[in-house]
């Protein structure tokens, strides 16, 4: 009897140790929680098609990264497939960082070539945020028009937006909270400072360029990147180290910071600190780089 109220007495301390030393998160989106606080975020995925898959999601909840890129822009594009994903990572979590689960940002294939083709998809947007996602990127954001209606679809009648509610149970259930709250949580950041959805723009050819300054400056808009892949075939060249290339790099960068919000662009081991000098504040990482970037950074949140 002695021993089994021993053994019990150890579990039960170690259950209150790991409790104790486990971070709490003070934000739902891990990424608008470290971007806040000053410090860069690393992403993983890629233009491969992702696993839309349960077992996929329990496996990646416990990723290094600080969010995942979910492309549905050349992969297909399956709600439920994402879906189950988002349930997957909810049953793994939550992170060593004590998020629920690590933030999702999906590539939604909704070009922003203009308003009207903006309004005529946004029904993608709505059953994206449906799965529990938190954040979109708008990709070839083109004119300020589209960016507009992008973020106007995004959100809420509450916030001045067109979302309806009725996909807010489903999306609750992942962040772990209940409907009414995420009603009031699922907006956009940083223009609300509440909001938990991180919408991004990519700036990604000759017509987006031409707009850059405006479209980073819509309210609602948290980062852009500027897209080197789609920009060299907008602009007719090859390679990064083109000159035009340089200059629409530069402009777009330049576009972010003048309207104060996040700029997104490729690194690797051997130039993220150079990046983060530089201003780049997210970027796709190996688990290598990401690493080599919060030190660098003295980052003390865990992933």
């Amino acid at each position: 009897m002695k021993r089994m109220f021993v053994a019990l007495l150890s579990s039960v301390l170690f259950v209150l140790t790991v409790q104790a030393e486990t971070p709490k998160a003070t934000r739902i989106n891990r990424a608008i929680e470290l971007l806040a606080s000053g410090q860069p975020i690393y992403y993983t995925g890629s233009h491969d098609g992702t696993d839309g898959s349960f077992q996929q999601g329990k496996k990646d909840a416990q990723t290094y990264a600080d969010y995942i890129s979910y492309d549905m822009e050349h992969a297909p594009y399956d709600v439920k497939g994402l879906a189950d994903y988002m349930k997957g990572l909810a049953e793994g979590g939550p992170t060593r960082s004590g998020h629920r689960t690590p933030a999702v940002i999906v590539n939604v294939p909704v070009n922003g070539t203009d308003e009207a083709t903006v309004r005529a998809n946004a029904w993608m947007f709505h059953q994206v945020l449906a799965t529990g996602v938190h954040g979109i990127l708008l990709c070839h954001a083109d004119t300020p028009g589209a960016v507009r209606a992008f973020v106007e679809a995004v959100r809420f009648p509450a916030y001045g937006g067109r979302r309806g509610v009725h996909g807010n149970p489903t999306a609750a259930k992942i962040w772990g909270i209940s409907a009414d709250e995420y009603g009031e949580k699922a907006d956009v950041w940083p223009l609300n400072p509440k909001g938990e959805l991180l919408l991004g723009l990519k700036l990604e050819d000759k017509y987006a360029l031409e707009n850059a300054e405006v479209n980073a400056k819509v309210q609602g808009i948290g980062f852009a990147e500027w897209g080197p892949g789609d920009m060299a075939f907008s602009l007719g060249v090859k390679g990064q180290n083109a000159p035009q290339m340089q200059a629409a790099r530069a402009k777009v960068f330049a576009a972010t910071k003048a309207a104060k919000i996040f700029f997104l662009n490729s690194m690797n081991a051997q130039d993220v600190v150079d990046m983060i000098k530089e201003g780049v504040m997210i970027g796709p990482a190996s688990q290598e780089a990401a690493e080599i970037g919060r030190k660098f950074t003295k980052r003390t949140m865990p992933w």
